[in-house]
């Protein structure tokens, strides 16, 4: 899992029918300081995220385990909104 921000979105209107009707968002991985990563990632949406919002993206198989994607083709889908983090150092 990673925590991610929304940036943006993809419109494509052409694609898989197993993706009909689901919204595609770019998000940006966060360093442990809130700070931008680096890369980008498209995620399917099964929560509902918003512009901007901290989210919780997993990839890969576990990807298609999230709520309505099995047998779908992602690779990235978002499945929660952060609300806090909290993180103690060394």
């Amino acid at each position: 899992m990673i925590i991610a921000r929304i940036l943006g979105t993809v419109v494509s209107t052409q694609k898989d029918p197993k993706l009909e009707g689901r919204k595609l968002l770019i998000v940006r991985p966060l360093n442990l300081d809130g700070s931008d990563g680096s890369g980008y990632l498209v995620a399917v949406d099964t929560v509902g995220a918003g512009f901007h919002e901290r989210v919780l993206v997993v990839s890969g198989s576990s990807a298609r385990l999230a709520q309505g994607m099995k047998d779908t083709p992602v690779d990235a889908a978002i499945i929660g909104v952060v609300d806090t983090v909290d993180f103690i150092a060394d």
